[in-house]
């Protein structure tokens, strides 16, 4: 059996050490997710009593398969949680004491000791944070309703997080969800992300969910801090470092402080006083911003123009992926907010694997585990309408009908206003939705034939005018988002891929050069989404719709539905929730308009 030195996905780098000449683990030790394979393509999870074993690719014989199957699984912590390893002793004793475990003495012979080129972070604790006590209230209210003599029946189109979301949430309250995608996979929106970055994307009502579904160890932290380009100092970065032993909001103005490579004393201070009314005024002057660009409320409150080019052009990318010539006021500030406010508000965890596999199929075994539905190529052409307004019946492509006592559309808003019926179209609900227009977005993924050396295993904030965020995943593969890119969507993968490489030889000049004289590709994925998110601009706030609406056991779940995270992964899985709740909520009512339905369609005896 052999251990390979590149994971299978990329995420981290081992060094196979013969028995005789053990290595040390890194001063910061941890535990990880183990990602095994054989032949049987199977996954286990497994720590050491003293090391560390990050995501190990394994191929070789069936033993494995019994290897795995008597590992346990153990929540992820690290350098914060146990000691460094004194010796290598450590090393070989833990492996020991896995292979153990294993009948199989032969693959207890073959296996060396292992080196482990990584470093994770404890999990914060979030337990006692305002954010969290309200999602896991919010998650008992379905697990506490009363059971419902005859479950509803409700039919979800869209099986991204809002969609995936508010069928788990229904099926907890007892409740029959109906799940239909379009696709032959999960995930909605989160498809163009090999990985997935959590922390300002998704905060603590997603940590939440990850806890109900027991997968909180998928989750791999990194440091708390935020790390920009130097884009006039190629190759170089700056830090924003917050220190763990300060509550908010000082570990946040003391990584500010400390920073002056970026923002000189005089800007640092010049934007702290244009902050000054957001922090007296509370939420009703961040609402009462809506109507203004990020740059529009910079030049009102006389901040500096070079805080706006060295932040928050990567900032207003990163949350809505667009420039902050575009984008609300509103935005930037609940993020800011947000820091202030929670103390690891803008702490990084990375999902440790793609989205569909690693987060949504947990969702949806959950879901069938209760008896619900999920049903993969299923497009809608058309809500098909009652009478009197109401949904009679979802149509599909395929010329299936599917019938429910409640309808949810948990897709993108765009998708949402092509097949709006042509009598909701002016009722002012639905009119208000032509504001909202997806953001085009372009994930770019690259493999490179080395080891780069330059770069953080982190999210790093490029300050490219093209490239938005970037994460070295401790190894010659990079996800890049390419944003604005809606003059790019249409453009080749070719021309994409020229763009970005000039941009990251900017980046990385010692070791990327655009013509590829230095590192050279070996494949790359480009993933176009001409509608995602929506775009943020002022003044759109008034037209986001409750998830209850105005058409009797209809309603919507996404990001862009009232809820207080707005375009973001963390708002699609929220509003799904208040999408559940809504409906369980009126029960009631959806139950008599069914019986009374059933009973219309029973005929009358001559």
């Amino acid at each position: 059996m052999v251990v390979s030195s590149v994971c299978a996905n990329h995420h981290f780098c081992m060094r196979r050490q013969t028995r005789s000449s053990p290595a040390a683990l890194p001063k910061h030790s941890c535990v990880l997710i183990c990602q095994i394979r054989s032949e049987y393509n199977f996954r286990s999870c497994f720590s050491m009593d003293t090391g560390c074993l990050s995501s190990m690719n394994i191929t070789g014989t069936s033993q494995a398969r019994s290897f795995a199957g008597q590992l346990p699984t153990h929540r992820c912590f690290a350098s914060g949680s146990i000691q460094a390893l004194k010796s290598s002793q450590h090393v070989s004793f833990g492996v020991k004491s896995l292979v153990l475990r294993n009948k199989g003495k032969g693959f207890r012979r073959r296996l060396g000791a292992l080196q482990v080129v990584c470093q994770d972070f404890p999990r914060p604790p979030l337990e006692n944070t305002i954010n969290f006590l309200e999602a896991g209230q919010l998650s008992s209210f379905f697990r506490n309703s009363e059971q419902p003599t005859k479950p509803l029946q409700v039919v979800i189109a869209g099986a991204g997080l809002a969609g995936l979301s508010t069928a788990k949430y229904l099926a907890d309250a007892g409740h029959k969800p109906i799940l239909l995608e379009a696709r032959d996979v999960l995930g909605g929106k989160l498809l163009g992300r090999m990985k997935m970055e959590i922390g300002m994307k998704l905060g603590f009502i997603s940590f939440n969910l990850f806890g109900e579904l027991g997968i909180n160890d998928r989750l791999q932290w990194k440091e708390h801090s935020m790390i920009f380009a130097m884009p006039n100092k190629p190759g170089e970065f700056s830090r924003f470092d917050f220190p763990e032993t300060l509550p908010a909001p000082l570990n946040g103005i003391w990584a500010i402080l400390r920073n002056n490579e970026m923002l000189t004393w005089p800007e640092k201070v010049k934007f702290a006083l244009g902050l000054l009314p957001a922090m007296v005024g509370g939420q009703a002057y961040v609402e009462a911003q809506d109507g203004l660009t990020v740059s529009e409320w910079m030049k009102k409150q006389g901040v500096p123009d070079r805080v706006n080019d060295e932040v928050f052009i990567a900032m207003s990318k990163a949350l809505n992926f667009i420039n902050p010539d575009e984008l609300s006021m509103q935005c930037i500030l609940i993020a800011l907010n947000r820091f202030l406010q929670e103390k690891h508000g803008s702490k990084m965890a990375f999902l440790d694997g793609n989205p569909p596999e690693r987060l949504c199929m947990p969702i949806v075994d959950h879901v069938r585990s209760l008896g619900g539905e999920v049903r993969l190529n299923s497009r809608i052409q058309k809500i098909e309408l009652n009478p009197d307004g109401t949904v009679k019946h979802f149509a599909l492509t395929d010329g299936t009908q599917i019938t429910g006592d409640a309808y949810v559309f948990a897709t993108p808003v765009d998708i949402l206003k092509l097949l709006i019926p042509q009598e909701w179209k002016e009722i002012s609900y639905f009119k208000k939705l032509e504001k909202l227009v997806g953001v085009p977005v372009i994930n770019v993924h690259i493999w490179f034939d080395r080891k780069l050396k330059n770069t953080y295993d982190h999210l790093l904030f490029s300050r490219s005018s093209l490239l938005s965020e970037y994460y070295d995943p401790n190894r010659s593969m990079l996800e890049l988002v390419f944003a604005p890119a809606e003059e790019w969507v249409g453009r080749s993968d070719t021309e994409i891929i020229e763009a970005t490489m000039q941009e990251l030889a900017k980046l990385f000049p010692d070791e990327i050069a655009a013509d590829q004289s230095k590192a050279k590709i070996l494949k790359y994925h480009v993933v176009k989404t001409p509608r995602s998110v929506y775009k943020t601009i002022p003044d759109c706030e008034p037209c986001r719709p409750l998830q209850r609406s105005p058409i009797e056991g209809f309603y919507l779940a996404g990001d862009y539905t009232k809820q207080k995270y707005l375009a973001s992964m963390e708002g699609a899985v929220l509003s799904g929730k208040f999408c559940a709740q809504s409906i369980v909520e009126d029960y009631k009512m959806l139950s008599r308009r069914s019986l009374k339905s059933l009973q219309s369609e029973v005929p009358v005896a001559s």
